[in-house]
Formats: C-alpha cells, structure tokens, sequence
C-alpha cells in the first residue's frame, strides 16, 4: 500500500464509493422498486412479492453504509459540504427506510386486521426513501443550486427515480414469480419504463447546462462522436425492452424472465457512467475535486486497509444468498 502515490489513491477510493453507490442503487433500487408496487398488489400477491426479497434486503443496504463510510473518511471535506446541501433530503430518506424497516419486521407479527396499515407503511416507506434519492440525484447534478429552476429540476427527477426503481422491482418479480403475478410485473414494467426514458432524458439535458465544463467537454470534437452513441444505446435498450415486455408470455418466455432486469442494469450502468464522465474530476460540480476533498495519504491507506477486511466478507455474503435463494420465490416457500 505504501507504493501507492496520492493520485492512485484518490483516484482508488472515488472509484470503491462510485461502485458501492451504484451497487446500492441497483440492489436496493429492486427492492424500493417491489415496495412500491406492493400498492398496485393485493392479498396472497403482496406476500408473495415480500418474500421475494426478503432474503436480501438487508445485505442490500449494506452497500449505502459503505458508499457514505467512504465519503466521509476518504473525503471528509465534500462529505460535509454534500450532507449540509441534502440535509433535508437524508433526513428524509432516513425516515423512509425506518418505515420501511419497521413495517417489514412487523407485517409478518401483527394480527390479520392490521396487516393493511403496515403494507401500506412499506409502501409509503418505499416511495418516501425513493424520491428523497431522486431529489438528491437531481439537486447534486444542479450543482446543489438553491434557486426555483434547480429546485423544480430536482422535485421532476425524484419521481423519475422512483419509475426506474418501480422497473428495477418488476424485473426482479418477473425472475422470482410465475403466473398472473409475473404477469402483472410485465404491466408494471411497461408503465415504469417510459418514465425512467424520461427521467434518463432529463438529467441528460440538464446536466451540460449547469456548467460551461461539462458543456464543453460533452460537445467537443473528440467527443461527440461517443456522446452520439450512448444516447443512441439507451434509446435502443428502452425500445427493445418496450417491445419484449409487450410480447412476455408468462409460459413462453419464463426462461428469459432475467432478460429486463439485465437491460434495465443497463440502462443505470451506462447512465450512471455518463453522469460519473460529466462530473469528474469534481464531487461537489464546479466547486470541490476528489483531490481537494481527500484525506491524507496516510488516512487513505489505513482505510484502505479496512476496506479490503470488510468488503470481501460483503461481496461473499451477498452472492452466498443470492445463490442459496435463487429461483421462484413459490417453490422456497413449497420447500
């Protein structure tokens, strides 16, 4: 570790934070997704939609804590001018997954005349922690600016996140169920999809507008030909998810139930790799670079030390369990 410069070091943890955000937002993204489709559900349909991440919505979450852990070590500066920018927005999130949490645990306890409240309690704990990231999404691509054309950016893309979460959740239920619930997760996902397109859009539009650099280096001659060609990807991958999630056949394409939730990580990889592309080398947009906000080298090392303790035993446990509960979420509750 020690043969690690500074440069390496800061580039290293600004990578590890960008992929457990990312790892965050597509496992959790699936699970906030099924809470808030549970509303659309009814009876045996949200149970067994519960079941089906049951297993994994723990360790899911596992991936936030990280994500913030390195913020605040490795970058303790843009950690605290980030946290006072969303201040509310975290408060809010917080509360939400709280809901959520609580309402999980106690749906399964309570007598059968209050199982309603606390379905409807994980719903709304769901939503509230969904479009609390979607606002926080849309206020940092703002640049955190506190005016009404950045505020109203970033209440229209909360509500874009949830959409592309509701379409991470019903590419998860078409993997784990079967039937007129699978079904009804095609449904979802057709609905979902075009908001998320939209969501993807706008956040594409916006996000050379708030500074000359991104503008500049998003339009230059070197780069125009690449930022033709992502567009024009993503636009692919929502028409040809359109058209399969129209076609599906619970019977028929069973088999290829994996194939919208592999596109639809897709379709986050790459837009997430194109906002990364934008900001860099900037964590907070125009005002704070990783190497403005980083902690010392010596810091960096110990912590990197502890990272590579806790994130193997992560990694294991999280594909431990997908692998012990792969398959129908009917057949585990059979066996």
């Amino acid at each position: 570790m020690d043969a690690l410069d500074h440069e390496t070091l800061v580039l290293l943890f600004g990578g590890l934070m960008g992929v457990a955000i990312m790892a965050y937002v597509l496992l959790d993204g699936y699970d906030l997704g099924v809470g808030v489709l549970l509303s659309r559900a009814g009876g045996r349909e949200r149970d067994e939609m519960v079941n089906a991440i049951a297993p994994f919505w723990d360790a899911n979450e596992t991936w936030l804590v990280l994500g913030a852990g390195i913020l605040l070590v490795a970058f303790p500066l843009a950690h605290g001018i980030i946290l006072r920018e969303l201040y509310l927005p975290v408060l809010v999130m917080l509360v939400g997954l709280i809901l959520r949490g609580t309402a999980f645990e106690l749906r399964v306890k309570s007598p059968p005349e209050h199982l309603e409240a606390w379905n409807t309690l994980f719903v709304v704990g769901s939503a509230t922690a969904a479009l609390a990231q979607g606002f926080m999404l849309g206020h940092f691509v703002a640049a955190f600016r506190d005016d009404l054309p950045a505020i109203l950016f970033a209440c229209l893309v909360a509500p874009c996140l949830v959409a592309g979460y509701m379409l991470l959740g019903a590419g998860w239920l078409l993997i784990k169920t079967e039937g007129e619930l699978q079904r009804r997760a095609a449904a979802w996902g057709r609905k979902a999809l075009w908001l998320t397109a939209g969501g993807i859009a706008l956040v594409s539009i916006a996000t050379p507008l708030v500074s000359p650099r991104i503008f500049e280096r998003w339009f230059s001659l070197q780069m125009s030909s690449l930022m033709l060609v992502v567009p024009l990807l993503v636009a692919a991958g929502v028409l040809w998810l359109s058209r399969w999630l129209n076609e599906f056949d619970p019977v028929r394409d069973d088999s290829r139930a994996w194939v919208p939730l592999a596109v639809t990580v897709g379709l986050f990889l790459v837009s997430g790799a194109g906002l990364a592309y934008s900001a860099f080398p900037y964590l907070v947009i125009d005002r704070v670079t990783l190497w403005d906000a980083a902690a010392t080298d010596e810091t960096l090392r110990m912590i990197l030390l502890g990272v590579a303790i806790v994130l193997p035993p992560i990694v294991l446990y999280s594909a431990f369990s997908y692998r012990i509960f792969r398959g129908k979420t009917t057949h585990l509750e059979e066996s």
